[in-house]
């Protein structure tokens, strides 16, 4: 094979549709004595050696489910794997003897020559890539049995071990394998070999393998439930080996596609690869090559293979899950239905009376990959054409090529500016059918009518693409269309190039907030240098205050002005100029949306801690033991806390706030921080809240940083304070006790660590560089409205001291006059347990912060037996019974768009 270059793909001579001729030119010289000479441009001779088949993933996520259910049955379904080891003890007894001796022989002997055997052919034929990777799933097989069989033995339930075990025939006193320690690696051999796509070799060693587990089956050397386990570990294991080190390239190279061409009757001289503009999504849709031939047109042939196929793969399945069956096509196709499906499709657009590439021949190439031969059309992409070259009439002619698909019920699928090809002529041929499909429904012929509307407006504008798809559809085909006129049913690379326009826009408007700003500063500092704020009488103060409110003015106007509506707002409104009562509201694509689904998973991780904290406390003996008063003062302060976390945090919020959707958002937080730290959670919400309730975005996030600082700063001095006092509670003196004096050294030396280890002192500048910027200018603002200030100093003062009172009251609850504490004491050990849930990374600081309150009370001096439950009735009070009212505050704040 002749090359051009030392590597192809890193030179930038590809050849692409603009630059193909329209016709084969012969070659200089004589062709015919170069005829079989395999010239590939752009091919790829250096492929990676292994791919990460996304297949093998599935399939290892699903033997460890299997093995998981499995366990589980063995577990909670004693009496049904007891019966069925009895049912087949007792069939199989009846085999007789001599049978089951030569088939445990045979079995014994072929199960360890069938492989070697097989690895033997394998490395005759030069395949010794897949010897290694079988020997390797063997070793990690065998491994993973003696694994198994040791936790079996020592750590799991009796009710597994008896499913998988039983008295050894040999030895009454001795249990059998749980695992079987050679028959898992031979299972993890077979399949990462691929003995699977060679059915000869697959039904001996299948035989092998059920001959064995019958003769260990009778003798009683075996479960049933041991033998599923030790297929479901080989299976599973061969799996994770061939994901995790790749399986072997089969893709095909340029001189397979010229071998190719000639077994279907064509005579190829060159082929020059073409290079896909858009490798994320177009990736999936196959290789394309330019092909000259020794007598004839060229020909454009695509190549598609497994490892192109599987591109994109976990985004097509997470499209099929959140969107309905209509929107989605299927996550991952056979070759052979790529294949008929291109084919198909290509036939139908013609039938149709479309232009679309002439498809003249098809073929496999081996036993993974097909290629489609296509008369050459040549061309321009509608996305490399110039703008002057998109005339009205280029725009109707594409109108009236969809239109010939939709009067056959075609759709495209994927109408985006490669796919419309413009030939020298001038005429438009729609390619990329691949993904397209027949007797399509209303929805996706409008879905299609949509994307176009959208790939047109961003190179010629909203109004000439309405404009020429009325001319053509009519209204009322077009009206039809704007249900569909949203992100998630246009393509992947439309709505990338949305997001991109959609920051571009958000800079520029940015810009002119800052240009306005810059304009109304000089007039303000020439103020302030002539009079001082000292002296500033009250005449001059309202003539400050009237210049921030028209810099304010000027600000907004800045805004107003470099405000641009969005292109799908464009196309609605130039649609409804012509039909005014047409559909607007967006049509229902999802079958699960992204917010719904973390709302449930949300749920199900808080149930199940709750479950997980409830299941060991004998609620009986609790509660006859507390007293009621206590319990209802708790609960009254924890309902408190919420009112004070607004305060906290409007106080840093200049902007006008609802304060009872503030409070109601402060409930929504604590369903939140059941799914996330307590750190992170309520920082994000609280940010969405301020960004919805109009606050700009840059301002909520500094918002939301002022008042964290001041929080930990509030909650620093409370700490120190706190501690002093409980140290000099039991002392005649003012001096703190020995242990406060140890924990702020301890303190002190975690800081000089921390800023002395460079990784250490860069993790943590940079956690709180991103957590407080823009804070100080923030605070300037706050500053100009002390009643603001004092709201949110009062409020971090007034949330504290809710949490220490439920706490109090939680001890009381279940205390007496003889176990009593201090409040300093309690307060000191809320705030080191809230610090630590803050810092802990499980939800809500679960685990964390009940063992630092109970183990703080302890040492305070509170009897174990009611430290416990009352952090359990502390935590009940501020974490779980909230999570419902949480909850339902979340949805109602999402449905009123306020979160």
């Amino acid at each position: 094979m002749k090359q051009q270059g030392a590597h192809p793909e890193d030179t930038e001579g590809t050849p692409d549709a603009s630059s193909r001729p329209d016709t084969a030119e012969e070659p200089d010289g004589a062709h015919r004595d170069v005829a079989h000479i395999d010239e590939v441009e752009g091919d790829e001779p250096l492929l990676p050696a292994r791919v990460h088949r996304p297949s093998d993933l599935m399939r290892l996520v699903g033997g460890v489910l299997a093995v998981v259910v499995l366990l589980a049955i063995a577990a909670f379904a004693h009496g049904t794997t007891s019966g069925l080891e009895q049912d087949i003890n007792k069939g199989t007894g009846q085999a007789p003897d001599l049978l089951i001796k030569i088939a445990g022989l045979a079995s014994s002997i072929a199960i360890l020559l069938v492989p070697v055997a097989f690895a033997i052919e394998r490395l005759i034929k030069r395949d010794g890539l897949r010897i290694a990777d079988g020997v390797l799933a063997a070793v990690l097989a065998h491994g993973v049995t003696l694994a198994t069989d040791l936790w079996v033995a020592r750590a799991a339930p009796d009710s597994i071990q008896d499913a998988l075990t039983q008295p050894s025939p040999g030895d009454i006193h001795a249990l059998t394998d749980p695992v079987h320690g050679y028959l898992a690696p031979v299972i993890a051999y077979m399949t990462a070999v691929g003995m699977s796509r060679r059915p000869r070799w697959r039904a001996v060693l299948w035989v092998v393998l059920l001959l064995d587990a019958f003769s260990m089956l009778v003798t009683g050397y075996t479960t049933p439930f041991s033998i599923i386990l030790t297929v479901l570990i080989g299976w599973t294991v061969a799996y994770g080996t061939l994901y995790a080190v790749g399986s072997p390239n089969v893709r095909p190279t340029g001189r397979t596609l010229m071998a190719g061409l000639r077994t279907v009757g064509f005579r190829p001289v060159t082929a020059s690869r073409e290079e896909a503009a858009d490798a994320a999504e177009s990736g999936d849709r196959g290789r394309r090559y330019f092909v000259t031939l020794e007598d004839g047109p060229p020909l454009d042939v695509t190549v598609v293979d497994r490892e192109q196929q599987a591109q994109g793969f976990f985004y097509r399945a997470w499209r099929n899950l959140a969107l309905r069956g209509f929107a989605t096509r299927r996550s991952l196709q056979s070759l052979r239905q790529a294949l008929e499906q291109e084919a198909l499709l290509a036939y139908a657009a013609i039938a149709a009376g479309a232009n679309a590439p002439k498809l003249i021949a098809t073929s496999e190439l081996g036993p993974d990959a097909v290629m489609l031969v296509y008369e050459h059309t040549g061309g321009h992409t509608l996305d490399s054409l110039a703008d002057e070259e998109i005339t009205d009439d280029l725009l109707r002619d594409t109108w009236h090529q969809v239109k010939a698909l939709q009067s056959r019920r075609i759709a495209h699928r994927r109408l985006v500016g490669d796919a419309i090809l413009v030939d020298r002529s001038g005429t438009v041929i729609l390619t990329d059918l691949r993904g397209g499909e027949i007797a399509a429904g209303d929805l996706l012929l409008r879905m299609d009518i949509s994307q176009l509307l959208v790939t047109l407006g961003l190179r010629v504008g909203a109004e000439r693409a309405v404009a020429s798809a009325l001319s053509v559809l009519g209204p009322d085909a077009v009206a039809d269309c704007l249900p569909m006129l949203q992100p998630i049913a246009l393509s992947r690379s439309t709505r990338a190039t949305l997001r991109r326009l959609a920051r571009e826009r958000a800079e520029r408007e940015r810009e002119a907030v800052l240009e306005a700003s810059r304009h109304s500063r000089p007039a303000r500092a020439h103020d302030a240098d002539d009079s001082h704020p000292a002296v500033l009488d009250k005449a001059g103060k309202k003539a400050v205050r009237a210049e921030q409110r028209a810099e304010k003015r000027a600000i907004d106007e800045a805004i107003e002005e470099a405000r641009e509506e969005d292109l799908l707002s464009q196309i609605r409104h130039e649609v409804l100029r012509i039909r005014p009562q047409a559909p607007v509201e967006p049509a229902r694509l999802e079958r699960v949306r992204p917010r719904t689904l973390i709302s449930l998973i949300a749920g199900a991780i808080g149930a199940y801690f709750l479950l997980t904290q409830l299941t060991h406390i004998e609620f009986g003996p609790l509660i006859s033991n507390a007293e009621w008063g206590w319990v209802a003062a708790a609960m009254l302060f924890s309902a408190l806390s919420y009112v004070a976390a607004a305060m906290a945090l409007l106080g840093f919020v200049p902007e006008r706030v609802p304060f009872l959707r503030t409070v109601a958002a402060q409930v929504a937080g604590s369903f939140v921080k059941i799914v996330a730290p307590a750190a992170v959670g309520g920082v994000a919400l609280n940010t969405r809240f301020l960004q919805r309730a109009g606050v700009r975005p840059g301002l909520a996030v500094a918002s939301v940083g002022a008042s964290q600082l001041f929080g930990l700063g509030c909650h620093i001095l409370m700490l120190l304070a706190f501690g002093y006092l409980t140290g000099t509670e039991k002392t005649p003196s003012l001096s703190p006790s020995r242990t406060v004096i140890g924990g702020l050294l301890t303190v002190a030396v975690l800081v000089l660590v921390v800023t002395s280890v460079p990784f250490l002192r860069k993790f943590v500048v940079t956690r709180v560089r991103s957590l407080f910027a823009g804070v100080v200018p923030r605070m300037l603002d706050v500053l100009q409205r002390p009643q603001k200030l004092i709201t949110g100093i009062g409020g971090m003062l007034l949330l504290t001291a809710c949490f220490v009172m439920c706490l109090d009251a939680s001890v009381r609850a279940f205390g007496d006059e003889s176990t009593s504490v201090s409040i300093a004491s309690v307060a000191v050990v809320f705030l080191a347990g809230n610090a630590l849930g803050s810092a802990a990374p499980t939800p809500g600081g679960v685990g964390a912060v009940e063992a630092t309150l109970t183990v703080g009370l302890i040492a305070v001096g509170l009897p174990s037996e009611v430290a416990a439950p009352a952090v359990l009735l502390f935590r009940l009070l501020t974490l779980w019974l909230p999570v419902l009212p949480g909850w339902l505050a979340f949805n109602h704040l999402t449905r009123k768009a306020a979160l």
